[in-house]
C-alpha cells in the first residue's frame, strides 16, 4: 500500500507538503517523493529503504518553491511521475493494485504509446496509469476512462497548473480525505497527517469521486457514489493508530478487537497481556482491559528505524527487520504465562522465529497467540501485499493436511467446521505455541462498526463485489463546478 498527499497553500507549501507526505511512511518502504509547482515543477524521489523519508527529502526543500504539491511514500515504484501531454504538463502519484497490468500495457504499446520509467524489467504502474489518463477527452475523462479498464484499485493526485485533482478508487478500496487550514487545503490517504499540521477534516471522498483543489478551495468534478469495500485491513493492520477511515478511528478499533478476543478466553489464566509492536499494541490493551490482565511490554521496538516486517518486498529483509527490530525483556517475560496479540498471521515464519523463539528462550512457562483477525486465506487483489497463496500460513497448513492444494477452502473459512479447527491445531503446532486463538469474522466486523457489505474481507473469504458493481455507471459532471465548499465543510 501506498500513501498520498497534496496541498494548495497561499504560500509556500513545500514544508507542509514535506511533513505531510511523511505522516504516511508507515504505508510504505521502497521509495518516496514530492513535487510542487510554482514557476515550473520541482520534483525529488529518493529510495527510502534504508533511510527515513524526512532524512532524505530535507535538503530539496532549498530547491523546491511552489504554492501547490503532491507527495506519495510509495511500496514499489518511483513516483511522482512528469508527464508532458495533450492537457498540458503534469505530475501524478496513485496507490492501489492493477492486476490486469501487462494486459493495459501491450494495449497501449500498440497505439504507439512508449513507457519510461522502467525499472527491474516492468513497467512503474503510475507511468501507466498516467498513459491511460491522457487517452481522455480531458483529465476529468481520463481519470474515469482508466477507471473503466483498471482491474483492481487505483487513487490518485494530479498536480497541474488548474491546482490538485484528487480521485478516490471506484470502490473505494482505498481512503482520501479533504483537510482545510484557514485558506490552504490538503488531501491525504491519512488523516493522522492533519492533526499537527493544523488542518480540519472537510470531508472523506466518496468511491469515484474526483474533485479539485486550487486557490479558491474545494471544486467538485464527480459525486462518486456510495457503493464501497474499503479495505478492512486498514483498521486491523495498515493504518496508522491516529487516523480515521469513514468516521472511524482506527486505535479505538484495535481496543474493541482486543476486547472481543479476551471476552473468548474468560477462563484462561495468563500472566502479562502483551502486543507485537506498533500494530499488535492496541489490540493487546483492549485485552487487557476486557480481561483485567496486566499490559506489559516483553518485546520493545527498538526505534522507528525498523519499518514494518510485512510491508519489504524482499523475504529477506522481511526476516531481518522482524529480527533486529523486537527486543526481548526477559525480567518480564521469565516465569510467565504470556498471552501476544498480533494484527494477523500472515507467513507465520517471523512470528515463530522472532517472536515467539525469542518468548520461549527468555523463559516464558506458556505462550498464547491471539490475531485481531481471522486466517489470511487470498493475497490482497486491491494492494500491493502478500502476492502468492503459497506464502500464507493458513494455506500452508491446508496443504499439509489435505496433502496438496485444494481450490475449495470454504470449509476451512468456517469457524465452525472440523476442517477449521484442524487447520488452526497445525498452525498452533507449527508456531510452537502453547495456544492459538483467531479473531472471527463476525467479531472483526462487529469492532469495526460498518456494515459488512461496506468492508472488502476478500483476504479472508476470497469474494468480492461482482465486476458490474465495481465499475458503476459514470455519473454526470456536476453542475455547480466553480463553487467551492465553504470552511465549515458543510
Amino acid at each position: 500500500m501506498s500513501g498520498l498527499f497534496g496541498i494548495v497553500s497561499k504560500d509556500n507549501c513545500s514544508q507542509t507538503l514535506l511533513y505531510g507526505t511523511d505522516y504516511h511512511s508507515h504505508l510504505g518502504t521502497e521509495y518516496g517523493g514530492m513535487a510542487t509547482l510554482g514557476d515550473h515543477f520541482y520534483r525529488h524521489i529518493h529510495n527510502i529503504s534504508q533511510g527515513q523519508f524526512k532524512s532524505k527529502f530535507y535538503e530539496d526543500l532549498r530547491t523546491m518553491a511552489g504554492n501547490k504539491g503532491i507527495g506519495a511514500i510509495s511500496d514499489s515504484d518511483e513516483q511522482p511521475i512528469f508527464l508532458h501531454s495533450k492537457f498540458g504538463a503534469f505530475c501524478i502519484v496513485t496507490a492501489g493494485l492493477i492486476e490486469n497490468k501487462d494486459e493495459l500495457v501491450k494495449g497501449l504499446l500498440k497505439k504507439g504509446a512508449s513507457f519510461s520509467e522502467v525499472s527491474k524489467g516492468r513497467v512503474n504502474v503510475t507511468e501507466l496509469i498516467a498513459k491511460l489518463i491522457v487517452e481522455g477527452e480531458d483529465l476529468i475523462d481520463g481519470i474515469e476512462k482508466m477507471f473503466d479498464v483498471i482491474e483492481g484499485s487505483c487513487s490518485l493526485l494530479i498536480l497541474s497548473e488548474d491546482g490538485v485533482y484528487a480521485a478516490r478508487d471506484r470502490m473505494g478500496y482505498t481512503s482520501l480525505t479533504i483537510g482545510r487550514r484557514d485558506d490552504d487545503w490538503a488531501v491525504a490517504s491519512e488523516t493522522c497527517s492533519f492533526a499537527n499540521l493544523g488542518f480540519d477534516i472537510v470531508k472523506q471522498l466518496n468511491p469515484g469521486e474526483i474533485v479539485l483543489i486550487n486557490n479558491t478551495g474545494l471544486v467538485p468534478h464527480r459525486p462518486g457514489h456510495g457503493c464501497k469495500q474499503i479495505c478492512t485491513f486498514l483498521w486491523i493492520y495498515t493504518g496508522f493508530p491516529a487516523s480515521t477511515y469513514e468516521g472511524i478511528n482506527v486505535e479505538t478499533v484495535r481496543e474493541r478487537c482486543g476486547r472481543a478476543l479476551a471476552k473468548k478466553d474468560k477462563d484462561m489464566e495468563v500472566d502479562v497481556v502483551a502486543g507485537v509492536p506498533d500494530s499488535g499494541t492496541a489490540h493487546a490493551i483492549g485485552y487487557a482491559m476486557e480481561s483485567g490482565k496486566p499490559y506489559r511490554r516483553p518485546l520493545i521496538k527498538y526505534t522507528p528505524g525498523y519499518g514494518r516486517s510485512y510491508t519489504p518486498p524482499s523475504q529477506d529483509t522481511r526476516d531481518f527487520i522482524a529480527k533486529m527490530k523486537l527486543v526481548p525483556i526477559r525480567d518480564i517475560i521469565a516465569g510467565n504465562k504470556v498471552v501476544i496479540c498480533e494484527d494477523s498471521i500472515v507467513r507465520g515464519t517471523q512470528l515463530k522465529n522472532f517472536t515467539v523463539n525469542k518468548l520461549w528462550g527468555c523463559g516464558a512457562t506458556e505462550v498464547h497467540i491471539r490475531p485481531a483477525c481471522p486466517p489470511l486465506m487470498f493475497p490482497c487483489k486491491f494492494c500491493l501485499s502478500t502476492r502468492t497463496i503459497h506464502e500464507l500460513a493458513a494455506r500452508k497448513a491446508i496443504r499439509a493436511l489435505e496433502g496438496k492444494d485444494i481450490d475449495d477452502v470454504s470449509e476451512y473459512i468456517d469457524e465452525k467446521s472440523e476442517k477449521y479447527e484442524k487447520m488452526v491445531k497445525w498452525i498452533e503446532r507449527d508456531l510452537e505455541v502453547t495456544t492459538l486463538r483467531y479473531q472471527t469474522i463476525d467479531d472483526m466486523i462487529d469492532a469495526i462498526g460498518l456494515s459488512r457489505e461496506k468492508l472488502c474481507l476478500y483476504c479472508w473469504t476470497g469474494k468480492c463485489p461482482a465486476r458490474s458493481l465495481r465499475e458503476p455507471a459514470r455519473a454526470p459532471a456536476q453542475k455547480t463546478r466553480a463553487q467551492a465548499f465553504s470552511g465549515s465543510g458543510k
